[in-house]
């Protein structure tokens, strides 16, 4: 259940992120709509949600319940 949970919640800010995405394009700011997605917060809600799904199928997980990162960047 919990798995269900974190992958809705994640989800839904992804859903969020695509409507500024989408009111960004409206207005017709495409410059600004593409650093948005391809650095912005489209790209890290992405992420989140590639991580959640990733850890699961991996059962990756360390002592404290968290995903094994390896090297930080």
């Amino acid at each position: 259940m919990k798995y269900a949970r974190q992958v809705q919640e994640a989800l839904d800010r992804l859903d969020q992120t695509l409507r500024g995405l989408r009111n960004l394009i409206k207005k017709g700011q495409q410059k600004e709509a593409l650093q948005y997605m391809e650095e912005g917060p489209l790209k890290e809600k992405f992420e989140e949600l590639q991580n959640i799904i990733n850890v699961a199928q991996t059962g990756n997980l360390g002592a404290r319940g968290t995903s094994q990162t390896g090297m930080f960047e």
